[in-house]
């Protein structure tokens, strides 16, 4: 008798655990929320499924592109180059000491899956995990869910973020400095090299082979934007 009522007790402390985690797994699942927007379940989803791919190796199948990310990532640095010279002092006073971030508005970001699975390639474990929190997190404010309290929580961050300069900025810096704002357009016309699939490039590629391994998200532009797709027909692009 004492066997089994030993045995019941631990049946019943077993049971009760289960149903303790149970709760707990379902209170943290940020998709259940109905504060959470489509933008962030879409951004949430990617960096998930990206996480998965690095857990089960399936980044080594990004070698033979290795040459082609490392010149993206340099392009990047060329790009930081250029707004730490120039515009740091100007975006750090008017927006980020002030906690204005103007340009870093609420679900308004276009970014590509590759782009998630750079900044995974380059990013630690607590990196990556910052960011799924802060996707995870319904947001009631006006302010961009990637943004923290020490800037952007991205590692490199989206293209299209780097690249945005705002009008006002833009008039203090490059005034009638016409060589400086040439510089800068060059600079963003390069970014088609990378996104811009008319011809071979990099985005595109590692669309393909996350497609190939079994993997599908909407941020796959490439190979669901419809305007993407009917240039990538034009240049007889697949």
């Amino acid at each position: 008798m004492l066997v089994l009522h030993l045995f019941s007790r631990y049946m019943v402390f077993y049971w009760e655990r289960f149903l303790r985690l149970k709760g707990q797994m379902k209170k943290v699942n940020p998709m259940k929320s109905n504060q959470i927007t489509p933008w962030q379940k879409e951004q949430y989803e990617a960096l998930l499924l990206v996480r998965r791919s690095l857990e089960t190796n399936h980044f080594n199948r990004l070698d033979p592109l290795q040459s082609s990310i490392a010149e993206y990532i340099d392009y990047r640095r060329q790009i930081d180059a250029f707004l730490n010279r120039h515009f740091s002092r100007i975006c750090t006073e008017a927006c980020y000491t002030t906690a204005k971030s103007a340009c870093c508005g609420k679900d308004g970001i276009l970014i590509f899956l590759a782009e998630v699975i750079i900044n995974a390639v380059i990013s630690d474990t607590p990196s990556l995990q910052r960011l799924e929190n802060g996707i995870g997190q319904p947001n009631t404010g006006s302010k961009c869910d990637f943004l923290g309290r020490m800037g952007c929580r991205w590692q490199l961050r989206p293209l299209v973020c780097a690249l945005f300069l705002c009008n006002e900025a833009e008039k203090m810096v490059f005034g009638d400095a016409t060589e400086l704002e040439n510089e800068w357009e060059r600079l963003k016309k390069k970014a088609k090299r990378f996104n811009w699939p008319d011809r071979p490039v990099l985005f595109d590629s590692i669309e393909k082979i996350y497609i190939t391994n079994g993997y599908d998200s909407p941020l796959m532009y490439c190979h669901k934007s419809p305007g993407l797709l009917r240039l990538k027909k034009k240049g007889s692009l697949k």
